[in-house]
């Protein structure tokens, strides 16, 4: 692992930063609300006006081609400036890597250019009533029609998918498989004739989950993506870059952490003085663990299931580092305070992506061997 920081890399750092500070705006609504899911799309366009929203993106769809190294840059300069949240998080950091490496060219040319824009927002919509992690007990069936699919059911906990405009999601296309088997990965507009979307109301009262009911929902063949019956794989992809490195990228907990020590400077509580340097200590182990994952990347090794590891030491240091701030604040922190509404973010944490529970079951076993 050499952290040495080539010329390129160096004078991309000086881009970012130096763009970052001319053009991050103030503190935007919260995406979850129909105010602030605009402006947070408004600022995605920018973004990809300036080549910077997907740089790890081949150009032809908007990014710079640039590698895993350049990616981690730029999001460590993201995160440190305050810049405004992803709104289009599920779609370029879950999906596209998805697209990317199982779509058709025709599905890579039509879908990741809008993405990449913001003009396009995705939902997640995975998760069922009897379906949490254990995904593969979905009940959502996929039936053969002339030219595509119906599909039928319910899914819930659909991240932005109140205001997106597409979601994708597996189904059971095959009514005799069980388990894993049988499992077709589907593309589809929110917007289609069957689609109900209700939103679900979280702590702070905003609609950020939704739930998706499908009523004979027509979706085409060309909005399958990978092989019919055979999207467990394709899915398995999709949770590797919601637990590993691109949902959760270092810089974003480096720049708490760091808000965090400033916060705890004054404080005449040495404990909490104490643990708020604790946390950034396991702030920057992410980064140097993350560097170490990102070089046997470049040896051609997968993650595979160590990014569950990742997935549970994020989520709880994300909570850890909340809760540290709002004891610091104590009566001072008021229902607006970011703190306070980072820390009802960081509450799911440790439940989205499949929760800590299951995460330290596939650590246990595929991770150390250890038995069922």
């Amino acid at each position: 692992m050499d952290l040495t920081f080539t010329p390129a890399q160096q004078a991309l750092r000086a881009e970012v930063r130096e763009w970052l500070a001319a053009n991050v705006p103030g503190r935007l609504p919260s995406m979850d609300t129909e105010e602030g899911f605009a402006l947070h799309r408004e600022w995605e366009a920018k973004l990809a006006a300036a080549r910077l929203s997907v740089i790890s993106w081949p150009e032809e769809f908007g990014g710079r081609g640039a590698d895993i190294v350049d990616w981690l840059v730029f999001e460590e300069e993201y995160w440190a400036s305050g810049a405004p949240g992803r709104v289009s998080q599920n779609g370029i950091f879950l999906l596209a890597p998805t697209i990317l490496a199982y779509g058709t060219s025709e599905q890579k040319a039509r879908f990741l250019p809008k993405m990449a824009r913001g003009e396009e927002i995705w939902a997640q919509a995975w998760s069922e009533p009897e379906a949490g992690s254990d995904l593969a007990s979905l009940r959502a069936t996929a039936t053969r029609a002339d030219g595509g699919w119906r599909l039928n059911g319910q899914k819930t906990w659909s991240s932005r998918a109140v205001f997106a405009h597409w979601g994708f999601g597996l189904f059971r296309s095959d009514p005799e498989s069980q388990r894993h088997h049988g499992l077709t990965y589907y593309l589809f507009p929110l917007d289609a004739p069957g689609v109900t979307v209700r939103p679900i109301a979280q702590l702070d009262g905003e609609a950020g989950f939704a739930e998706i009911f499908f009523d004979d929902v027509f979706v085409p063949d060309d909005q399958v993506l990978g092989e019919i019956g055979k999207g467990w794989p394709v899915a398995m992809a999709t949770t590797s870059s919601e637990r590993g490195l691109t949902l959760r990228s270092p810089g974003r907990f480096l720049a708490v952490a760091d808000r965090l020590l400033a916060l705890a400077k004054d404080s005449a509580d040495r404990t909490l003085q104490d643990a708020a340097v604790q946390a950034w200590l396991d702030a920057d182990a992410y980064r140097l663990h993350t560097w170490a994952a990102v070089a046997r990347l470049q040896e051609g090794v997968e993650l595979g299931p160590s990014s569950s590891l990742m997935k549970v030491f994020w989520s709880e240091l994300d909570l850890r580092l909340h809760e540290i701030a709002l004891d610091l604040r104590g009566p001072d922190a008021a229902l607006a305070d970011p703190w306070l509404d980072g820390f009802l973010f960081a509450l799911a944490g440790p439940i989205y992506a499949g929760t800590n529970e299951i995460q330290r079951n596939i650590i246990a076993e595929r991770v150390l061997g250890m038995p069922r």
